[in-house]
């Protein structure tokens, strides 16, 4: 709902302010006006948008979901928590909405197929579509190939999608698979993964970012990019 210039505004439901106080005459007014003023101050380093909203109002709303995307193995759930945190948004991780037979096919060291991916990336678009917590969304998702990529965009309602590929080469990956056996995805299913991996491409909504740091200086490079 636009509002006439000298409005201040109201909460909606979640307690977000939706629109910045503007100067009015009143002493009251100016206070208000001049504290929102130094708290967008404090946010000009932000990459939101050439109006300089406030980060958080920013992403509740844009209702933006970042796709991590990558091989097995390349952080996406470390790198999604982290980022939930220090954004007070949300992380999902997309290896519980596997169905059973998925789980026990990779647990056996089978790699899955287009087809076994499809009822997956299905319910991790209904899981994007309805939800209705903080923003921004945060998921983790291998998204390999771009016809999957493309399935999520199609089948998801009601939030900007972006792609964020967590990088790293076959020796670091094979290297984290090994410590994590408990895993039902297996070390030596990497090299499939790397086989199906088609990197983000002319069109797409997203960027990459090289996972040889640290998570929290691969945190600070992401969120200053989004």
């Amino acid at each position: 709902m636009k509002r006439s210039p000298g409005d201040s505004g109201n909460n909606d439901e979640d307690g977000t302010i939706l629109c910045s106080f503007s100067l009015k005459k009143s002493k009251k007014d100016r206070r208000i006006s001049l504290e929102v003023i130094d708290m967008n101050k404090k946010e000009r380093n932000s990459t939101c948008d050439h109006k300089q909203t406030p980060r958080s109002s920013y992403f509740t709303l844009n209702k933006n979901t970042y796709i991590l995307m990558g091989v097995c193995g390349c952080g996406k759930s470390t790198i999604g928590a982290l980022l939930a945190e220090k954004t007070q948004g949300i992380f999902k991780d997309g290896d519980i909405f596997h169905p059973k037979k998925n789980v026990q096919k990779m647990s056996s060291g089978t790699s899955l197929n287009d087809k076994d991916r499809e009822d997956w990336l299905n319910a991790i678009s209904e899981s994007i579509t309805s939800h209705t917590g903080a923003w921004p969304l945060f998921f983790g998702c291998s998204a390999l190939k771009r016809q999957y990529r493309e399935l999520l965009n199609s089948e998801i309602k009601g939030s900007h999608v972006h792609f964020i590929h967590l990088k790293g080469n076959r020796e670091l990956i094979s290297e984290r698979m090994q410590k994590r056996e408990r895993h039902f995805m297996k070390s030596r299913m990497v090299e499939s993964q790397f086989e199906d991996l088609e990197d983000l491409e002319e069109g797409e909504k997203g960027f990459s970012v090289l996972i040889n740091n640290n998570p929290e200086q691969i945190c600070t490079e992401i969120i200053a990019r989004i």
